[in-house]
């Protein structure tokens, strides 16, 4: 087992790329605080994969969102799995709409959830892992964070600035052993799905490998694997795509 020993927490780990990730881990040997706002479904997640496992797979309820409830969930799990090894930032939102029609409500729904969840994650996860002796940040990035993609303005601006607090942070962090690493993704998931019915499925199509969205299982979680492991010790302010060539099928 690659990750024996590893102490991990998964946020978005409800469903998805954050259920396939926390799952992964934890076939692994990883110790996964899995973390939601949806309880009934992180805590139908945790208890499957603690089950299909037998491994020490817990889960917290927290909205990203509440910086005293981010805080107080990273330090019980750390205090729970004895300390912290690695996050990985999966919780994230999406609200298409032309730029032109984005409400101020849209805006902070997508900014709570996406930069605030992730200043708070990351700076909560940073305590607990520069007193653990180091850590790795791995934060969830996106293609509209990149490159200009219809009707996700309000969203590419929010990761946009998760590409560039990344960044800052893998640098600020380094000289306390913790790393900072983007992932950006582009897998079926419900959010996948729901921007197919908006008009994408045909940007989808135009995927160089395979023509589709990737499968989270085969094509995420070995990397995700990979990179809360030793081998990725060298790593950092890295942006790592997993989408199958999609940025250049625009």
């Amino acid at each position: 087992m690659q990750l024996r020993n590893k102490r991990i927490i998964v946020t978005g780990a409800a469903q998805g790329v954050g259920e396939s990730t926390a799952r992964a881990l934890a076939r692994e040997g990883a110790s996964v605080v899995a973390m939601d706002v949806d309880e009934d479904r992180v805590r139908a997640t945790a208890h499957s994969i603690a089950a299909e496992t037998s491994g020490d797979t817990t889960f917290q309820v927290v909205d990203v969102s509440d910086r005293g409830q981010v805080f107080d969930a990273v330090a019980a799990a750390a205090d729970h799995l004895g300390g912290l090894d690695v996050l990985v930032n999966v919780a994230g939102v999406q609200r298409a709409k032309p730029a032109e029609e984005l409400a101020p409500e849209d805006f902070d729904f997508l900014l709570n959830v996406n930069v605030r969840g992730t200043f708070y994650t990351n700076q909560a996860a940073f305590t607990a892992m520069k007193a653990s002796g180091g850590g790795h940040i791995i934060n969830f990035g996106s293609d509209a964070g990149m490159t200009a993609i219809r009707q996700l303005g309000g969203y590419a601006a929010t990761k946009g600035a998760v590409h560039a607090w990344t960044r800052t942070i893998a640098l600020e962090f380094a000289q306390h052993g913790v790393r900072a690493n983007i992932v950006v993704p582009a897998m079926k998931t419900a959010m996948t799905r729901a921007g197919a019915k908006e008009g994408r499925a045909g940007v989808y199509a135009k995927v160089p490998l395979g023509g589709d969205l990737g499968d989270p299982d085969r094509d995420l979680a070995p990397v995700m694997v990979f990179l809360a492991g030793d081998g990725s010790r060298f790593m950092t302010g890295q942006t790592i795509c997993v989408n199958g060539g999609i940025g250049m099928a625009r």
